[in-house]
């Protein structure tokens, strides 16, 4: 039975998406009107924050919001390297130093071990990364004394404590891709914050660094999340919990079919609520199981194989001198298995039958 790596669709919804779009069309409100407006609040009433700023796109989110936290350049940000590579990318965008801390290869986070590991008198942020929607120690971290950013790209709906991903630290950001649990129909961003400093400045800065357009009190951006996309997201947004529900309950069909037989889950701290933005497991013998399901017609995929710290650009920030072991176990060992909102139970047993097919 072959299975795709992302078992989603926005089949159902057309007809509603194209009602949406063709009234902001007619609306001739185009650009920070009143979808974005009322998309910001219903947002930030979701994740139970007091501020969301809609941007273009969750690699400006975090640059936006690095430099709305106080980030200058020459500044240290603690970042895993285990990550997308947007993660460290928006810290050199906002003039400001990567430090990469080393993950825990079960959870695939960092941890306050080892984001302590890293501290110096210059970091001035710490920017965890909620890995593949598994949420990570951010309640811990906020005790370094330090601004914390979460990336929460991958982990809208999440809960950790009984709280959302998104309002544990000092601010959070997210992406609205189309492949993410909330995803539109182009590139969207929000950046989310109780702190009303952060959001004043995260909307001056998204709009070129003004407040009023007239007077620039910055060199902002030109980052704006379209009246479309806003649209749409207001849309999808009420369905969120429901699709998430439904990712979780396929985490525990892989569990009932036997997958800890052949691979290990990403571990969940107890208590946590992740988002399977993917399905995650480990193996020794990763590429043999790769091997296996892609014969089958499974999709299946390892992410981020050459960590951030190894990719060419990087090379100045002391690459392959940056000892980073339990990154490179879980960039070793790890492979993403089909999930999806319509992921059915049938197309769980097939992976986990092509996971047993000639092993030993």
């Amino acid at each position: 039975m072959p299975v795709p790596l992302f078992a989603t669709s926005l089949d159902a919804y057309q007809d509603q998406i194209a009602e949406r779009l063709s009234a902001v069309a007619a609306s001739g409100r185009y650009i920070l009107g009143p979808e974005v407006t009322a998309f910001e609040n219903e947002l930030a009433e979701y994740l139970g924050v007091d501020h969301a700023i809609g941007v273009a796109n969750g690699t400006d989110a975090l640059t936006i919001a690095l430099r709305a936290l106080g980030v200058k350049a020459g500044d240290e940000v603690i970042v895993p390297s285990f990550t997308f590579y947007a993660s460290v990318e928006a810290i050199l965008n906002a003039g400001a130093l990567p430090v990469f801390a080393d993950v825990d290869p079960a959870t695939m986070n960092v941890t306050l071990a080892t984001v302590q590991d890293k501290l110096t008198d210059d970091t001035r942020a710490i920017l965890p990364v909620h890995l593949f929607g598994n949420p990570a120690p951010v309640d811990e971290l906020m005790g370094l004394g330090l601004p914390v950013l979460e990336d929460a790209a991958q982990a809208i709906g999440a809960r950790r404590g009984g709280r959302r991903i998104g309002s544990l630290g000092h601010a959070a950001t997210f992406s609205f891709f189309p492949s993410k649990n909330l995803g539109g129909l182009g590139d969207g961003g929000a950046i989310v914050t109780n702190e009303p400093q952060v959001a004043e400045a995260a909307r001056r800065l998204r709009f070129h660094g003004s407040a009023d357009k007239v007077t620039y009190t910055d060199v902002g951006y030109n980052s704006r999340l379209d009246e479309l996309q806003a649209a749409v997201l207001r849309l999808l947004l009420p369905e969120l919990d429901g699709w998430n529900d439904a990712r979780r309950a396929s985490a525990r069909a892989y569990e009932d079919a036997g997958i800890r037989r052949y691979a290990e889950p990403q571990l969940v701290d107890p208590g946590d609520e992740p988002v399977y933005h993917l399905y995650v497991v480990r193996s020794d013998a990763a590429d043999a199981l790769a091997q296996r399901l892609e014969q089958a017609g499974i999709g299946v995929r390892g992410y981020y194989r050459t960590p951030v710290h190894l990719q060419p650009a990087m090379a100045g920030l002391g690459g392959d001198r940056i000892e980073l072991p339990g990154t490179m176990e879980a960039a070793r060992t790890h492979l993403a298995l089909p999930m999806g909102t319509q992921l059915s139970r049938e197309q769980v047993d097939a992976v986990v039958a092509a996971c047993a097919s000639g092993s030993t």
